[in-house]
């Protein structure tokens, strides 16, 4: 939808966005009360502490070769993957900034704390795979070119459907942290992944607990955001070179799959939104639950065939 001016060139709202501008407004004590929460329960830490630099090699001297990695080929790909994802955060600083920024209160002090927790995470990981030999440099270089070339935009993503969709990301991105340090088999990895996925967590908290502010005042417009997420969830890393074949890997490896999406994920939130129990809904909320519902047994009946499906290849692939 082209934006319309008034005369005097201020750009007028529409009534959904008007409608989520002003809720952003009311529950912004709430979001002064997280934030404070917020910096009392987060840890200070610094990238350089995690990294075993003593492993380095100068690439003019010593130029990588394949040989050279200790993680497997579903590690590196998995680390790949989250790395890159990471990578993007001008585009995710700018999409979360427009959407919840609002003069100069609370909202746009955590816009910018959050910003500046992230921007860790791709030094911290990309330190650990350069200094290590992990993965190849130049590749993981031009791959980030590529995707933050390609950026990352939400166009038709309002307020609400931003909260939902921040809670759901941020926590998958914890899980799918703490699992890629499990499966590297390298306590280094592990305890940088570890520690990223805290930061995870405490951001997940906030969006979840944000929403729930927003959900007290607007219980249907938050419902039917969640519904609308929960349908349409990607992860943001999807515009990666070959996502679809990387996130399989990872799938089939047991880092990421439909079943921890549904079971870990989904559910969890859902339960604490107590979405399925309200009683406070309009219709059209109320048809956006049962959607939900509907879509929840689907995902459910494909998490168990992807199951069986790799429960069976494995046995296939067993030594008898």
């Amino acid at each position: 939808m082209d934006d319309v001016h008034s005369p005097d060139d201020t750009v007028l709202l529409t009534g959904q966005e008007r409608s989520e501008a002003a809720l952003l407004t009311e529950i912004e004590p709430a979001i002064g009360k997280l934030i404070d929460r917020h910096l009392t329960v987060a840890k200070e830490w610094f990238p350089h502490d995690f990294i075993p630099y003593s492993q380095g090699r100068d690439f003019d001297k010593e130029p990588w070769t394949p040989d050279q990695p200790r993680l497997s080929g579903v590690a590196q790909t998995a680390f790949e993957v989250n790395l890159l994802t990471e990578d993007n955060l001008p585009s995710y600083h700018y999409l979360i900034r427009a959407i919840f920024e609002k003069g100069d209160g609370a909202w746009k002090n955590w816009v910018h704390r959050w910003t500046a927790e992230e921007g860790r995470h791709a030094i911290v990981i990309r330190d650990y795979l350069i200094v290590t030999r992990n993965i190849d440099p130049i590749m993981l270089e031009r791959g980030r070119m590529q995707n933050m070339q390609l950026g990352y935009d939400r166009p038709s993503m309002g307020a609400l459907r931003g909260l939902a969709y921040t809670s759901f990301q941020e926590l998958a991105t914890r899980v799918s942290h703490q699992n890629t340090g499990r499966f590297s088999a390298d306590p280094v990895a592990d305890k940088i992944m570890v520690r990223v996925a805290q930061d995870e967590n405490l951001h997940m908290v906030f969006y979840r607990d944000a929403l729930q502010a927003a959900m007290e005042l607007a219980p249907s417009a938050v419902v039917k955001a969640i519904a609308a997420e929960v349908m349409n969830f990607a992860m943001p890393g999807a515009g990666i070179a070959g996502f679809v074949r990387k996130a399989a890997k990872m799938a089939e490896a047991g880092i990421y799959d439909l079943r921890i999406h549904h079971d870990d994920i989904i559910w969890p939130l859902l339960r604490y939104w107590k979405v399925f129990e309200r009683t406070d809904l309009d219709p059209e909320a109320e048809r956006a639950r049962e959607d939900l519902a509907l879509f929840l047994g689907k995902l459910e009946a494909s998490a168990k065939k992807f199951e069986d499906r790799r429960a069976a290849k494995r046995e296939q692939g067993a030594p008898r």
